[in-house]
């Protein structure tokens, strides 16, 4: 497994990070414990969870994923091989949506409690909260980092703009500092005016403001649940379109050159762009996991990677 810096921290982070986010409801426990013993195997240490995780799932409360990763975690004695990362703000069942100071503080102390440990590594404001002032939200997160429950903070589903103001209100604070963003990415791009509320789709002035500042991207639903290659998941309708057909065409195209699946292919098209990328993948099986690994060995040429970034320009 390849490493990167994460923004502009001291750390180096795994290139895949694994997403946790249906172990212990849709993925039961014996299968979940297999994906994340596959998962460092292979020499992956970054796992991506959560406090609302998956209290949408039938016989789900919000939890399980965390509380999962805590029991696998103390039987397997290998905390200290981890990065972990969480994050606050959805609501869930006896929660409301928003990152008040109390929320963020209270959150943290259940997510703790339920992974079994002293620290956090990675949390993020799991969405951006326009109601609470950024100076509470990013004064909270900066009180768990100096008693040392979290190592470093990022956001999820911020535009660039509420990215610029919370570095700005850090810095001028002296308080710790957004490293890295987490959004929805992936190779086809979202319809002109089509909503995918409350998840934030990259934009040009993200990625634009990613380079600039050297935050770190972290892609989620990178490989849109399957639907690049399973015919029972049609591709969704924010992405249909003249633009979505150009893009496939180049993606499968590629893929017949190179012998990859067409997950591999946009796996290592993400990871090799700019700014850094560091995609989230997720599996139900070991062989779906796998195939993610293995997208690691895939060498695109450069003229591949220009088509497949410009196609539909």
């Amino acid at each position: 497994m390849k490493t990167r810096p994460l923004g502009q921290t001291s750390v180096e982070v795994s290139v895949l990070c694994l997403g946790a986010m249906y172990f212990g409801t849709r993925t039961d426990e014996e299968t979940s414990r297999q994906l994340l013993d596959q998962y460092l195997e292979a020499g992956g240490t970054f796992i991506d969870t959560a406090n609302i995780y998956a209290h949408w799932i039938p016989g789900g409360n919000a939890g399980e994923s965390e509380a999962l990763l805590g029991r696998w975690m103390k039987e397997r004695r290998n905390r200290q091989q981890l990065f972990l990362a969480s994050k606050i703000g959805f609501q869930y069942p006896g929660v409301e949506r928003g990152l008040k100071a109390e929320q963020i503080e209270a959150e943290c102390d259940k997510s703790l409690k339920r992974l079994g440990v002293e620290t956090i590594d990675l949390y993020y404001a799991h969405v951006d909260d326009r109601n609470t002032p950024l100076e509470e939200t990013l004064a909270a997160f900066d009180r768990l980092v100096q008693a040392g429950k979290v190592r470093f903070i990022g956001a999820s589903n911020y535009l660039a703009w509420r990215l610029e103001k919370a570095g700005w209100v850090s810095q001028v604070n002296h308080w710790a500092k957004f490293c890295c963003i987490q959004q929805r990415y992936t190779y086809l791009r979202v319809k002109h005016g089509a909503s995918t509320d409350p998840q934030v789709v990259v934009n040009d002035d993200l990625l634009d403001f990613c380079r600039s500042e050297g935050l770190t991207l972290l892609a989620y639903s990178a490989l849109l649940g399957g639907a690049y290659t399973r015919p029972d998941r049609p591709v969704p309708e924010v992405y249909l379109g003249p633009d979505s057909d150009a893009r496939l065409a180049v993606l499968k195209r590629v893929t017949e050159e190179t012998g990859a699946t067409p997950n591999q292919v946009i796996l290592a098209w993400m990871m090799r762009g700019q700014p850094s990328i560091l995609p989230l993948i997720a599996a139900s099986t070991p062989a779906q996991l796998q195939e993610n690994i293995e997208a690691l060995q895939l060498q695109l040429s450069a003229k591949q990677l220009e088509q497949l970034t410009t196609a539909g320009i």
